[in-house]
């Protein structure tokens, strides 16, 4: 199948990659021509601009848009709204707020063209891992993708079988999802990353809590020196609290239980925020959510081991550079 891919950063590129591994044909566009030129060499039909991004692609022209949420996003949808037609297909893969994607179904509905919003998980480890994918949309355009998402989700792996699931939809064992109409697929990662943003702050503050008992002032037969990459490990091992973000945690944690390469500043994307706003609308209590995204906002003022381990943790996930760092 054939996709054009616009933003070959961190995700765009690789989405790219694993698409062209299992026999799908890309064409790219981003305004690094390095970036372009690289995937190119690697495959990839290149284009200079969108006019020529867009007459490459063959009928019905399927783009997926991998850009950072906002104006850039919107600009580019609008621009790519009056080069598409009646029947293409363009996807938002991007962290956009879900109140954007029913803007854009709308504007793009009146010209035929089919919106689609993938909230893409899966970081820089998804080129070898797959990208687990909520998706928004209609069934029809969702279903015609299908050998898309197929190929770029992580596929069943060793992980069991949930009892009691006969009868649901198998494409949720494969790591991807229909959520619903235009919208969902960003509504459902939103919260997503909300959760993800609470389980960090849990593993940041135990492995503080762990490190510091080693201080001074604790009492010497309670003032335990204990190694912390060790214990990373063994909780991976059987234990309930292993997951895949505790495994990114063990790596940082060997590499250097010092964690000298982190400040402790640590950003936020957008969703964590619009995860509280949605909490707020609903009247939903979200106690450990919102005390996570205020302990992102103190980090850039006062830095504790957390946020260290925190900022770890998102450069292990996401490829993400702290503010300065090289």
């Amino acid at each position: 199948m054939q996709l054009g891919m616009i933003g070959l950063g961190r995700m765009g590129g690789n989405i790219v990659r694993r698409l062209m591994r299992n026999g799908h044909s890309c064409v790219v566009y981003d305004r690094s021509a390095d970036a372009v030129s690289t995937l190119v060499k690697e495959g990839a039909t290149g284009s200079g601009g969108l006019k020529e991004f867009v007459a490459e692609l063959k009928a019905p022209k399927i783009v997926w848009v991998m850009l950072p949420a906002g104006k850039i996003t919107h600009d580019t949808i609008v621009e790519l709204s009056n080069l598409l037609g009646r029947g293409d297909i363009l996807i938002d893969g991007g962290n956009s707020k879900y109140h954007d994607d029913i803007a854009h179904a709308e504007l793009l509905s009146a010209k035929g063209i089919t919106f689609v919003d993938v909230g893409t998980s899966g970081g820089v480890w998804g080129l070898e891992r797959g990208y687990c994918m909520m998706i928004g949309g209609a069934k029809e355009a969702v279903d015609h993708l299908d050998p898309i998402f197929s190929t770029l989700a992580p596929g069943k792996g060793n992980i069991e079988k949930t009892p009691g699931r006969e009868g649901r939809d198998p494409r949720v064992e494969n790591g991807y999802i229909h959520a619903g109409p235009a919208g969902a697929g960003h509504f459902t990662k939103m919260v997503h990353n909300g959760i993800e943003y609470g389980v960090m702050q849990a593993y940041a503050e135990g492995f503080d809590i762990l490190r510091n008992c080693a201080k001074p002032d604790i009492p010497e037969n309670r003032r335990y020196k204990l190694n912390l990459a060790d214990l990373a490990e063994v909780w991976r091992r059987g234990s309930v609290i292993a997951s895949w973000l505790l495994d990114l945690t063990a790596i940082a944690l060997a590499e250097d239980e010092d964690l000298k390469e982190f400040t402790g500043h640590v950003d936020d994307s957008g969703e964590g925020r619009w995860t509280i706003e949605a909490a707020i609308e609903e009247a939903v209590p979200a106690d450990v959510l919102t005390a996570a995204l205020y302990t992102r906002f103190r980090s850039r003022q006062d830095h504790t081991y957390a946020e260290k381990i925190l900022s770890a943790m998102r450069k292990q996930f996401g490829g993400h550079q702290e503010p300065g760092s090289h």
